[in-house]
């Protein structure tokens, strides 16, 4: 299992160098472009599908509804310096206060410095790989956010149809 995680993160990091080289947008200033808080959505879609393909899964797209609940989560935890999913608010009404209805899933990470740390962390943990890795979700929102003390709280949610968890 560590192999393909490894072989994961090596692809994932490939995909995203040519991302980066390919975009017609423009490149921000080295500075801007080295913390977290500044990815755009471009480079985040890249980085999350990247380690799908690696995985067999099909990409996803980027929804912005998803990726303001997701940054009311980052931001919440950052405030609280508290990992968790419930802080006194669900992630059901999280995503309904952003606008979406449909099935959903989260992964939530603190202290690392990169999406790709995040990412493989998430990838270390069967639940969280799971959300990751599911072909039942089909879109994806994420967000980070800094504690006062400098920690990084990261926040993704997958969504898709509820129709899909239905059993067949």
């Amino acid at each position: 299992m560590f192999t393909t995680t490894r072989r994961g993160f090596l692809v994932l990091t490939a995909a995203t160098g040519l991302a980066a080289c390919s975009t017609t947008i423009p490149m921000l200033p080295k500075a801007a472009a080295s913390t977290p808080e500044t990815l755009t959505d471009d480079e985040i879609l890249a980085a999350i599908n990247a380690v799908r393909k690696a995985n067999g899964a099909p990409p996803w797209a980027y929804n912005t509804r998803l990726e303001d609940a997701a940054r009311s989560q980052a931001r919440l935890m950052a405030q609280k310096n508290t990992l968790s999913h419930d802080l006194g608010v669900t992630l059901r009404q999280r995503v309904t206060a952003a606008g979406y209805i449909g099935a959903v899933g989260e992964n939530v990470a603190k202290g690392y410095t990169s999406l790709q740390g995040a990412i493989e962390g998430w990838m270390e943990s069967s639940g969280h790989r799971g959300t990751l890795l599911s072909h039942r979700f089909v879109e994806f929102g994420l967000a980070v956010a800094r504690a006062p003390n400098g920690k990084l709280y990261w926040a993704m949610i997958a969504g898709g149809s509820f129709q899909a968890w239905v059993a067949s």
